[in-house]
């Protein structure tokens, strides 16, 4: 596993949401959006999967994964990668769980926040109606990709 600077891991904490890639039966990629619960210095990133759907199925066959962020206006971005576990819920930590519900909590505060600011109302709040975690998908680290120029760096 390899390690993460402050400087990365406050990177990825800014992110309200990651590309995850992994790679289904048929070899090819496949891209999803995740929300970053915990990244630890340590070099373990934990992510929540609600539906249990095609990240599940080829997290399964082949545990290599990736997580890409980027910040166009610093023009600035990273690539971890290395390999998931699928942790059950009901053996997730109650500190995981906690911190769950505070990235929910948080994203419903930043658009209600947002909304009255720009005064548009929605009529529903997309983060209340997401369902209960079944997994979490938990990646080690082995590799960081940076992926500013060098010249920027």
């Amino acid at each position: 596993m390899k390690k993460l600077n402050a400087g990365i891991v406050n990177f990825f904490q800014g992110q309200s949401f990651v590309i995850i890639s992994t790679i289904g039966k048929d070899g090819f990629p496949h891209n999803s959006c995740k929300g970053i619960v915990k990244i630890d210095k340590e070099g373990r990133v934990y992510l929540l999967d609600l539906y249990q759907a095609r990240t599940y199925e080829n997290l399964k066959n082949n545990t290599k994964i990736s997580i890409t962020a980027v910040e166009e206006h610093q023009f600035k971005g990273y690539c971890l990668k290395g390999r998931a576990r699928i942790i059950p819920s009901d053996t997730l930590t109650p500190q995981i769980k906690k911190a769950w519900e505070e990235k929910i909590t948080m994203r419903i505060a930043k658009r209600l926040i947002k909304n009255l600011r720009s005064e548009q109302g929605l009529t529903r709040h997309s983060e209340a109606l997401l369902p209960r975690p079944k997994y979490m998908i938990m990646l080690e680290v082995e590799d960081i990709v940076d992926l500013a120029s060098p010249r920027l760096r």
